[in-house]
């Protein structure tokens, strides 16, 4: 845990943004000290508008399993807002959020 997963317009480079994702994710000290458990993913895509135009954007979904305080998950997308905002970026928008997921309700295997 977390699935940390980026969509954005496909101009964006996800060689970094990605690592910013991972090690905002890591600083936040919620996950193994050693970032083991955090995955990162992106889905660029090509057709978008914002606001009726076509603008640049990076929404960040953060999944984590329920039980962090709304102090932690602010934290936590604090420090991954801020990895991406020292990446640059110009005239884009950027946005991130917490989602809980239901302890009880989720599984895992690896195969």
């Amino acid at each position: 845990m977390p699935h940390c997963i980026a969509e954005h317009s496909s101009n964006i480079d996800v060689n970094s943004l990605l690592p910013a994702i991972y090690h905002g994710a890591l600083e936040s000290g919620l996950f193994a000290s050693d970032g083991s458990d955090i995955k990162v993913r992106s889905l660029a895509y090509d057709s978008y508008t914002t606001g009726g135009k076509r603008a640049s954007f990076i929404h960040v979904a953060i999944k984590v399993l329920s039980g962090q305080t709304g102090e932690q998950k602010s934290n936590l997308s604090n420090l991954v807002l801020q990895k991406i905002e020292a990446l640059g970026l110009k005239n884009l928008s950027v946005t991130v959020e917490v989602i809980d997921m239901d302890r009880l309700c989720y599984a895992k295997q690896i195969l």
